[in-house]
């Protein structure tokens, strides 16, 4: 009986931090205006809430045959994610032709090689 209900507080709570990484994920796309930020919000916010919902729901099922599923699946989740969150980076990087336009540097520009003067 106590064993069944820490298993429904387990649930809940890997649920409930699935639904708090998906909010934080879309309020990241809105807030953030560089196109690169926006990508690394939502990557971040799927892979962590891809991963806590398949947990809860591995726990919910009981160890079995299923629960092998949900592992492969988490497992392929986390190889794709990256790759396309990196892939959708690329093609901004190579179709923007002046992306530090979006960037904000502290400092000011040298004028020799156009990089960032480091305060220190």
């Amino acid at each position: 009986m106590i064993l069944e209900w820490i298993r429904f507080v387990l649930i809940a709570v890997l649920l409930l931090g699935a639904l708090l990484s998906f909010a934080l994920a879309v309020f990241g796309v809105y807030k953030f205006g560089f196109v690169m930020n926006r990508i690394h919000s939502a990557g971040i916010g799927d892979t962590l809430g891809l991963f806590a919902v398949t947990a809860a729901l591995i726990l919910a099922t009981g160890f079995s045959f299923d629960t092998l599923k949900l592992a492969l699946l988490v497992l392929f989740l986390w190889f794709t994610a990256p790759v396309s969150s990196h892939f959708l980076g690329q093609v901004e990087f190579f179709t923007n032709p002046h992306p530090e336009d979006e960037l904000k540097w502290e400092g000011t520009l040298t004028e020799e090689d156009g990089r960032p003067d480091r305060k220190q």
